[in-house]
């Protein structure tokens, strides 16, 4: 199985059984051999000490050291933890098993983990993107962004927008939103980002209501923050042509009937932001033969899996004449059934 572990203040029960369920149609859809998993902590990563999430992470690795495996439970990363934290993880599991680099996924690169694997979620919400585009007889080039959510996943995808001629016209994080209609300098927000910790206070763009953002007028709405952003209030104000869900459901079912009903057309979470789990059982197959790939094979064989799975959406939407979210779930559904059934278990 396969999932990301989160501390988050509101992280509940209930929303990790739901991001489990998301995670294994999401794997089912990028056809990698896992399942769906997730785990997390309620706690607020921002106003701990390092030596406290060090803490924090060892005694929960030793209370879930028995369920988590090189072929049981393989962690990653997800919201408000990262790389530091899959080393923790790993170097307290191994006090238990050995050594045993493959039982978690988004580690630094000098204890196992892969090229690319930085910018994989970004990269595959760029390479899906490229893909509806492409449906529709548009490139990248010259295209309108607005990107909600300037953590990870979107400067990655900022980053490779622009580098592709892609105008990315409006983004925000937690502090602040900028807008620039002739296209923001991404490289030099990146930066100011990375010195600075936020983007409210960059001053070569105009700056705009966070909250207004995801109605600014564009071809492609890319929110990579929280889920739920798109909701029954807002959803008639958008006025995006296509929405690519680089976050997990963040568009609630009101919205994506209003959405629809508008001619919208909505590229769903577990297929566009796949390019993360990807890379992740990339960097598993590397642990287990012990073999680095580089990087330019890692980013070929993501492009592969990525522009495979939306073949397989597609020919799904055209066998049941549906959108590609039910086109993505059914063709998830239908994998994990087979599979059930092949085993000899009941469905």
């Amino acid at each position: 199985m396969k999932g990301g572990i989160r501390y988050h203040p509101e992280v509940d029960p209930d929303e990790v059984n739901a991001l489990a369920q998301l995670m294994t149609w999401k794997t089912a859809v990028a056809n990698i051999p896992y399942g769906g998993a997730k785990g997390g902590i309620g706690c607020s990563p921002s106003s701990l000490s390092k030596t406290e999430l060090e803490r924090l992470t060892r005694v929960f690795t030793q209370k879930i050291h028995h369920l988590i495996g090189i072929n049981m439970d393989i962690p990653a990363p997800d919201m408000g933890t990262n790389s530091q934290t899959m080393a923790w993880i790993l170097d307290e599991y191994s006090k238990f098993h050995g050594h045993s680099p493959a039982v978690v996924t988004g580690k630094p690169l000098d204890l196992g983990g892969s090229l690319g694997r930085d910018a994989a979620t970004g990269r595959g919400v760029v390479i899906a993107t490229e893909a509806l585009l492409a449906e529709h007889g548009m490139p990248i080039r010259d295209q309108h962004f607005v990107i909600q959510g300037f953590g990870n996943v979107g400067s990655w995808a900022a980053k490779l927008i622009h580098e592709k001629g892609g105008k990315v016209v409006a983004i925000s994080d937690i502090t602040g939103a900028l807008k620039n209609t002739s296209g923001l300098d991404i490289p030099s927000i990146i930066r100011y980002s990375k010195e600075n910790g936020n983007i409210k206070d960059f001053t070569e763009a105009e700056a705009i209501d966070p909250e207004c953002l995801l109605h600014e007028e564009c071809d492609v709405l890319i929110p990579a923050a929280l889920g739920g952003v798109l909701n029954r209030e807002n959803a008639s104000e958008v006025r995006a042509k296509f929405i690519v869900e680089a976050a997990n459901h963040p568009t609630d079912p009101e919205a994506d009937e209003i959405l629809s009903k508008k001619g919208v057309v909505i590229l769903p979470d577990i297929y566009a932001n796949a390019g993360g789990v990807t890379v992740s059982y990339f960097e598993w197959v590397q642990n287990i033969q012990g073999f680095r790939w580089d990087e330019p094979q890692i980013n070929n064989e993501l492009r592969t899996y990525m522009m495979r799975a939306f073949t397989d959406i597609k020919d799904m939407c055209k066998q049941l004449d549906c959108d590609l979210r039910m086109g993505a779930f059914s063709l998830g559904l239908e994998r994990v059934a087979r599979a059930t059934n092949l085993r000899g278990w009941e469905v």
